[in-house]
């Protein structure tokens, strides 16, 4: 039954996405085009809240109602993947060690009604197999027994979730699971002093700032996400064959060749609708997107998809990115005041590279910078001599002229760490003398 939903599912997306007119995209999707398509120099998102994102600065390319907290359902996975991960990389899991399955997570994963590998009590199961099977099929029941691998009790992973998600900044965010299930779905793993529709929570700029986390620490999460078919424990009793829920992948039912989809996660419930955490990309450039409450008509409906491909196709038609090299300057932070110098200013150079969107009718030097220099190295205001070459000496704080989206984090700057090209020298007693003096008149 499953797989023939999943065949409908198919041939429904193709048509619904044929008929919806992807023509109407059809200008060069690479950052560095100068083209535009009228349809896509706006998005009339049909979803409760959106967001565009760089995925590595965070930089907000499109908005809308981003800070509204609501409900995301499996969506919720990426943060539990990211303590999974945390745990493997710092050795406390790993990938071949083996996980029993206890009653009160079995009997979620034998719940045919959501989505789940059918795991049994009291057998075992690979890291490895569940991580896949997490972020893959969105199995609840496995990311439910990966949380107590690490922490010990569902509920004591839930507190290490809501100390990772206040460490990122996801001020809205309110946990109860691992998967993104009701309080009452998730059974003898929840919570008897909270109402059983209780389900997590956060913001479409929360779970933003979540995939950028991810994926800047840990990267290789795209080679499991990009995975659009895989059996889960093939020739056993547990044998089952998953497919990716995001649609968007290559070769699946919603894809788009001019979008190069590779992960991230769906998610999808009754009170939080259909929603999706995408990532692409295009021309070298990866963006991070986020639909929260798209319709969600039935199974077979591609709307979160339909939503994030408008978005993705608006970015890449409008936007244009330009790279800050390390060791280039930036108007505003080239030069920075010194006391007590031999030399009044002293040369900067960013420490490390940047890239920035901007507009297709906008041009580079409509990037500027403030300077934030380290306060144990100022005095009055100035860098105080001596400094060896090569020092970071502060940050560039880096923004776009006339930007008013800005960057995740309610902030309209980037830092970016700021050097000197040499050393700057402390002048003799005379000079400093002397400048006293003169300061008096």
């Amino acid at each position: 039954m499953k797989r023939l939903k999943q065949v409908v599912m198919g041939l429904v997306t193709a048509m619904t996405l044929f008929a919806g007119g992807l023509s109407s995209f059809s200008a060069p999707l690479t950052a560095q085009a100068a083209t535009t398509s009228t349809s896509s120099s706006t998005v009339n998102l049909k979803a409760k809240a959106g967001i565009a994102v760089d995925a590595t600065t965070g930089q907000i390319l499109y908005d809308k109602n981003s800070d509204q907290v609501l409900p995301v359902a499996s969506m919720t996975k990426l943060l539990s993947i990211y303590l999974v991960l945390d745990a493997v990389h710092s050795g406390k899991l790993k990938w071949n060690q083996k996980v029993t399955i206890n009653k009160a997570t079995a009997k979620v994963a034998q719940n045919t009604n959501l989505s789940n590998v059918p795991l049994r009590s009291g057998h075992s199961y690979t890291v490895k197999a569940l991580y896949q099977a997490s972020l893959i099929y969105s199995a609840n029941g496995a990311i439910e027994a990966l949380g107590i691998a690490v922490a010990g009790s569902p509920h004591a992973f839930v507190t290490q979730m809501r100390a990772q998600a206040k460490k990122l900044g996801m001020t809205g965010a309110k946990i109860y699971n691992a998967c993104g299930l009701t309080n009452k779905q998730v059974g003898k793993l929840g919570y008897t002093n909270v109402a059983g529709s209780t389900e997590n929570e956060w913001s479409a700029a929360d779970q933003a700032k979540l995939a950028v986390a991810l994926l800047n620490k840990y990267p290789e999460v795209l080679k499991t996400t990009s995975i659009t078919k895989q059996w889960f424990e093939k020739g056993t009793a547990d044998a089952t064959k998953m497919e990716n829920w995001n649609w968007m992948l290559k070769g699946l039912s919603a894809s788009y060749s001019k979008l190069h989809v590779d992960g991230l996660k769906t998610g999808t419930s009754d009170a939080a609708g259909a929603n999706f955490t995408g990532t692409a990309h295009n021309g070298g450039n990866r963006i991070i997107t986020v639909v929260l409450h798209a319709a969600h008509k039935s199974e077979t409906d591609p709307a979160r998809f339909q939503q994030t491909q408008k978005m993705m196709s608006y970015v890449y038609n409008n936007f244009k990115t330009v790279s800050l090299k390390a060791g280039s300057q930036v108007t505003g932070s080239k030069t920075v005041k010194t006391n007590d110098a031999k030399e009044k200013t002293a040369k900067t150079v960013l420490t490390s590279g940047l890239k920035l969107w901007i507009r297709n009718d906008q041009v580079a030097s409509n990037i500027q910078s403030t300077t934030k220099l380290k306060a144990k190295l100022t005095k009055n205001k100035a860098l105080e001599a001596p400094v060896s070459k090569n020092t970071e000496i502060g940050t560039a704080n880096i923004s776009l002229k006339g930007d008013k989206l800005g960057f995740l984090g309610n902030t309209k700057t980037t830092a970016v760490p700021l050097k000197v090209t040499k050393a700057v020298e402390k002048a003799n007693i005379f000079v400093r003398m002397w400048r006293a003096i003169v300061a008096l008149f």
